[in-house]
């Protein structure tokens, strides 16, 4: 397909373990960061889309991010698909302008756990669906759902600690070059297989970095984007698969929703894995990204583990994964970071982390422990 829809903007708000800044501060500095960088005027903006957060959901989150600054959109959408939710919403925003509804839109997620207002009052969080049938025997924390289906990959195909401790060591590199990166500080795979177990065969490594940090991402139409002054990075490619919401519904542990997101996505693109130069993919915890690797076809189901060995995903190798450092190092920003950085990769502003000559990237963002998950192809380029 030809670009019809394009990302020309992009925005992170401060980083951090813990931030005195609300949710909203947060969003709001990403906003404006995101519209800055597009060399447009707030005026511009005329659709907003918003995730929904977990802690203290707030009514109508989008149109008070856009009271808060100053506009009058008309077109206001916001999402609750936890991890999911940053690709839903470029999604969300191409089928909007599409529509007709708008021209420009502005997506924003994140803000970690914080509250909505400088008071810390809040009013509970979002049902996920485990309250029932999970959390009264122990499943509901993350590390313990996922978990289930990391055993259950290194039971079928003998995948091991040590495979899992390679993503963590290449997302610790590439946060080592990241300056917005929470954990910096270089890790080997000794040092992966010396931290504590946490639920087993995760160790404390395999898991991610909570932190408070929010993104923004300005979409609009690929004819708009070639008049702006910086290199819009071409939404190519989209793709969505929901097989399961809990648990306790999935019909495989080892095998995700990628695998049906990631089809309708290179279909609609007209590429394939190997027509990928960078993956920033969702990484709650590094089986996660192994599984991702072979449901999106970059390795046949069950070779993940030997997939990631030897460097083969770190700068310099076949394919760089989560070049920020991802939610393992950079921090856990629910996954619109992973959007922000494959604008960064295709637009070469990657600094001392740019992977060379990177014309296409594939993002991948998931909830649901494995069950629901959107597929972004983008490129820099328009490709025939």
């Amino acid at each position: 397909m030809r670009m019809d829809c394009a990302i020309v903007g992009i925005g992170q708000s401060e980083v951090a373990r813990k931030s005195e800044m609300t949710s909203v501060e947060l969003g709001l500095r990403a906003a404006v960061a995101a519209i800055a960088d597009a060399g447009l005027n707030k005026s511009d903006i005329d659709g907003v889309i918003t995730q929904q957060v977990r802690t203290n959901p707030q009514a109508n989150n989008s149109s008070l991010l856009a009271q808060r600054l100053g506009i009058t959109p008309h077109y206001v959408n916001e999402t609750s698909l936890s991890g999911g939710a940053p690709a839903a919403m470029i999604a969300n925003a191409v089928a909007a302008i599409r529509a007709g509804l708008c021209t420009t839109v502005l997506c924003t997620s994140g803000g970690g756990e914080q509250p909505l207002s400088r008071e810390g009052k809040g009013w509970g969080r979002l049902s996920t669906g485990w309250e029932d049938f999970m959390n009264p025997f122990g499943a509901g924390a993350a590390p313990v759902s996922y978990a289930l289906g990391a055993m259950r990959h290194m039971h079928l195909y003998g995948t091991t600690s040590r495979q899992f401790g390679a993503v963590a060591v290449a997302c610790r590199k590439h946060a080592a070059l990241n300056p917005d990166a929470v954990m910096r500080k270089p890790m080997t795979i000794e040092d992966h297989q010396a931290s504590r177990l946490l639920a087993d065969p995760y160790r404390l490594f395999d898991c991610c970095v909570p932190a408070t940090g929010a993104g923004a991402v300005i979409v609009t139409s690929g004819d708009r984007a070639r008049d702006l002054a910086r290199l819009p990075v071409g939404i190519e490619g989209m793709g969505a698969s929901s097989l399961f919401a809990t648990l306790e519904h999935a019909p495989e542990l080892a095998t995700s929703a990628a695998c049906g997101a990631a089809r309708r996505a290179y279909a609609m693109a007209g590429l394939k894995p190997a027509d990928i130069d960078v993956a920033e993919l969702y990484d709650p915890f590094t089986s996660v990204v192994l599984v991702t690797l072979e449901d999106y076809g970059f390795c046949e189901k069950g070779e993940g583990g030997s997939f990631v060995e030897g460097g083969r995903i770190e700068l310099g190798g076949q394919l760089p994964v989560n070049t920020h450092g991802g939610l393992l190092s950079q921090g856990h920003l629910g996954g619109i970071a992973h959007i922000t950085e494959a604008v960064i990769q295709l637009r070469g502003d990657g600094g001392e982390r740019q992977v060379r000559q990177a014309r296409t990237a594939a993002v991948s963002s998931q909830c649901s422990q494995l069950g629901m998950h959107y597929t972004l192809l983008l490129a820099n380029e328009e490709l025939n």
